[in-house]
């Protein structure tokens, strides 16, 4: 039997209506697609407008000149997180320090250029190589090539300033806590005792303590570089050779010496405290003269106000109020413990203290007019040089130097730097 053909399904006709609402539809999927599209871009313009406004702006704005120099906040940032690595708790003290390394570090370079000293890409990029890979960051360029800039200056331009004869003296010299021990050392000395033995067992400054008092032969302002002070130099160099100084005040010298004068107030046995007033002086002498007006009535507070070298208690007139037995500063912890109110202590001697004043003596060995320098000595005073030099770029009119940072952007800066820092 034949198979029957099937029949085909007769063609829907669509609709003039149909085909409009079809046509509808599309546009209006059309109109959602380009309104989404619209808004999304919107929104990323909007984002990316903030981030042009917040971020990008910011990143760009000129923040200090030097001359014809700019450097943007994002320099800025990177120095600071270059100074920060490893002590980034310490970036709020070291903004403004930044601040001044960029400005110094581009007045040398500025400087040094014209001087005819520079230092190449080439140069810069062999200093990098031995580097840590990690911190072979174009962001040290600059700082590297301030450092080799300075080593120029000191070795070649500047060596050529410092003479290499001069006049020189063979120094002894000791620092001493008073003008009574240093004039008791001075009449040791006159009856026959060693200057070298005395002053490794008795000086208060580092380098004559270690050299036994002997300091060498140098031209005048070595030992005002090495020592801080200018007293050894100043009389080394006026006195004829064989001569001792009498004692040499010098009011600015620290040294790792102190004397306490305590005064008990008050005491509390129950809840183990006393009252206390405190001064630090800078020698026994001094404690003890100050000990000697006390028993004569003078005023604690007024005496510690105005001699008192210990910053905490000095402009409370020497008062630290109640103090616990476990508080109390160990030199003095046990006259404490033990004294009654009202008990004046004896000078008590802390090494561990810095006070300032001081006397030195001073005796020239032999002299010469025109010796030969040390090149260490050298060294010093073409770095000297070197350091007056930068300092009179800084104080040079045609310098323009301009910082434009506020405390808000130096903050913020911080902030950003910190997002960025290994610790």
């Amino acid at each position: 039997m034949a198979k029957k053909k099937k029949l085909e399904k007769p063609k829907r006709e669509v609709t003039k209506r149909q085909l409009s609402q079809w046509e509808q539809q599309k546009k209006r999927r059309r109109l959602f697609l380009i309104l989404g599209i619209s808004v999304i871009a919107a929104v990323a313009g909007i984002m990316g407008r903030g981030w042009y406004i917040d971020h990008y702006l910011p990143m760009h704005e000129t923040v200090i000149r030097v001359n014809n120099t700019e450097f943007n906040m994002g320099y800025y940032i990177k120095m600071l997180e270059i100074s920060g690595r490893g002590q980034p708790e310490y970036l709020q003290f070291l903004a403004d320090q930044v601040v001044i390394a960029i400005e110094q570090n581009e007045l040398i370079r500025q400087g040094a250029e014209r001087l005819g000293i520079t230092a190449t890409n080439s140069e810069v990029d062999e200093v990098l190589k031995e580097f840590d890979p990690a911190l072979r960051s174009k962001d040290y360029r600059d700082l590297i090539r301030a450092e080799l800039l300075m080593s120029k200056l000191r070795d070649v331009y500047f060596d050529q300033l410092v003479p290499k004869f001069a006049e020189q003296r063979h120094i002894m010299a000791m620092f001493l806590e008073s003008e009574s021990q240093a004039n008791e050392v001075r009449a040791r000395l006159k009856s026959g005792e060693d200057f070298g033995a005395l002053a490794g067992e008795l000086s208060l400054e580092s380098l004559s303590k270690a050299e036994n008092g002997d300091l060498g032969w140098h031209p005048w302002g070595i030992l005002s570089e090495t020592t801080g002070t200018s007293i050894p130099d100043d009389y080394a160099f006026a006195l004829s050779v064989g001569a001792l100084s009498q004692p040499l005040y010098d009011e600015a010298k620290t040294k790792s010496v102190g004397y306490w004068v305590v005064k008990v107030l008050d005491r509390d046995e129950e809840d183990k405290e006393v009252q206390l007033w405190v001064m630090l002086l800078g020698s026994e002498q001094q404690a003890q003269e100050v000990i000697t007006k006390l028993e004569n009535g003078e005023d604690f507070a007024a005496l510690a106000g105005e001699l008192s070298q210990d910053s905490a208690s000095k402009e409370k007139g020497g008062d630290l109020g109640w103090v616990g037995f476990d508080e109390i500063n160990p030199v003095y912890q046990d006259f404490v413990i033990n004294a009654e109110p009202e008990t004046l202590s004896q000078p008590v001697k802390d090494e561990s203290v810095s006070t300032k004043e001081g006397y030195w003596l001073v005796k020239v060995l032999e002299k010469e007019d025109n010796r030969q320098i040390e090149e260490s000595d050298r060294d010093v005073l073409k770095a000297k040089v070197l350091e007056e030099w930068v300092s009179s770029l800084w104080d040079n009119p045609e310098n323009k130097v301009e910082s434009y940072l506020d405390d808000e952007q130096k903050a913020w800066a911080i902030e950003q730097a910190m997002k960025h820092i290994t610790i």
